[in-house]
């Protein structure tokens, strides 16, 4: 069986490298991107998994998600939203993300999440 890959999208280099460093311990292939301007074009490389942060280097992810989704290419592959505001869990699933998880955030809860959205 291959190792899953999760494209990784934030510009919070501490979030990315934590996050990064538990994925891979727990086997998963991780790519990321500290632009929300380059997340397109890393999505081509079909991860099975994106965490996509809300708020990026001009970026608003919710934008992003709206364009995966309506690919029929990437429409398929879970979004996983993360945002340090509480208020906007409803507008990251309007814009089709399968899931919202709040900054900060316990990595068993990521964890649990990334496996629910996996599997």
């Amino acid at each position: 069986m291959k190792n899953k890959k999760i494209l990784i999208a934030d510009d919070d280099e501490g979030i990315v490298d934590a996050v990064t460093m538990i994925l891979e311990v727990m086997g998963y292939e991780v790519e990321y991107t500290y632009d929300g301007g380059t997340v397109i074009d890393a999505v081509k490389n079909q991860p099975d998994l994106i965490l996509l942060d809300i708020w990026m280097s001009g970026y608003d992810g919710r934008d992003i998600c709206r364009q995966l989704k309506s690919d029929p290419k990437y429409m398929g592959i879970p979004v996983l939203m993360i945002s340090a505001s509480r208020d906007i869990k409803q507008s990251a699933l309007d814009a089709g993300a399968n899931d919202f998880m709040e900054k900060p955030f316990e990595m068993d809860s990521l964890l649990s999440k990334v496996d629910f959205l996996l599997n």
